[in-house]
């Protein structure tokens, strides 16, 4: 029986495993989350432990239990601010750090030898920042609801998760640009220094922007991350300082914008191939 050499094989580089790689993608997910749950303490307990410190802190600097905003008490104001500002910080630091150090330690050809697309790389990488994000602000969540001294209740379920999710995407999309623009880990802390930083603290976490001036509260309504806590706190305290429609379309969009960045940034190979 003779073998037709020319139809016995697919032609060079075209795709035989389907639309979509879905062990691939899986596998770079699974990867992911596997490299923070090993070192579980330091990603997962480590941030609670800090935000019950912040808690305690705030408070007690204050005005301690007899400060209210909004005629909510200030503890019950704070805490949901502080669960999102965990969300991002732990989001950002997965993407980020897993790229820059496969960069640094020169096994980035690992993740881009397999037959990955760009899209499929973008999703894996992505989902794997926002396994950790919303695993940190459940263990930060709990840790508030069993706290002292801390009222949690749930009015809204819808933008507790909405606003969970876009937080935890976009600083992970956010990483991955980092991760990939970095050459050493200074130029990575810069970013959390200079731009998740501030932006975070300038959010309205521990304050109301009512109380701002009005140059300050146009500030607000630009930065994204206003939108996320102060949607994730509606779903809390039953009250918001914007509308909440526009924060859903605001960062929807922002969130659409950053994963065609990172797209494009994987199908150009950008800092990645030589």
């Amino acid at each position: 029986m003779l073998i037709d050499a020319k139809n016995a094989y697919p032609a060079q580089g075209s795709r035989t495993i389907g639309a979509v790689n879905w062990l691939g993608v899986w596998t770079l997910f699974s990867r992911e989350s596997r490299r923070f749950l090993k070192v579980w303490s330091q990603t997962l307990a480590a941030p609670a432990v800090t935000t019950i410190l912040f808690m305690i802190i705030f408070t007690l600097a204050l005005g301690g239990d007899g400060r209210v905003i909004a005629n909510i008490p200030y503890a019950q104001f704070l805490a949901p601010g502080l669960v999102v500002m965990a969300i991002l910080q732990n989001a950002f630091a997965n993407t980020s750090s897993s790229i820059l150090i496969a960069k640094v330690q020169g096994n980035i050809v690992d993740t881009l030898m397999p037959p990955l697309s760009a899209l499929e790389l973008t999703i894996g990488y992505v989902m794997g920042g926002i396994c950790r994000g919303m695993l940190v602000g459940v263990s930060v969540g709990v840790a508030f609801f069993l706290m002292p001294g801390v009222e949690m209740h749930i009015y809204h379920f819808w933008p507790i998760l909405y606003f969970a999710f876009a937080a935890s995407a976009m600083l992970s999309l956010i990483g991955v640009l980092t991760g990939l623009w970095a050459e050493k880990f200074d130029h990575s802390a810069s970013v959390t220094n200079f731009v998740v930083a501030p932006l975070s603290l300038l959010s309205g976490t521990f304050y109301s922007i009512e109380r701002l001036h009005d140059g300050w509260q146009i500030f607000s309504k630009v930065n994204p991350f206003f939108y996320m806590i102060d949607g994730f706190r509606y779903g809390f305290i039953d009250r918001a300082d914007s509308d909440i429609l526009t924060g859903v379309v605001y960062t929807m969009v922002l969130n659409i914008g950053l994963l065609l960045w990172v797209y494009r940034a994987f199908k150009t190979g950008y800092r990645l191939k030589a």
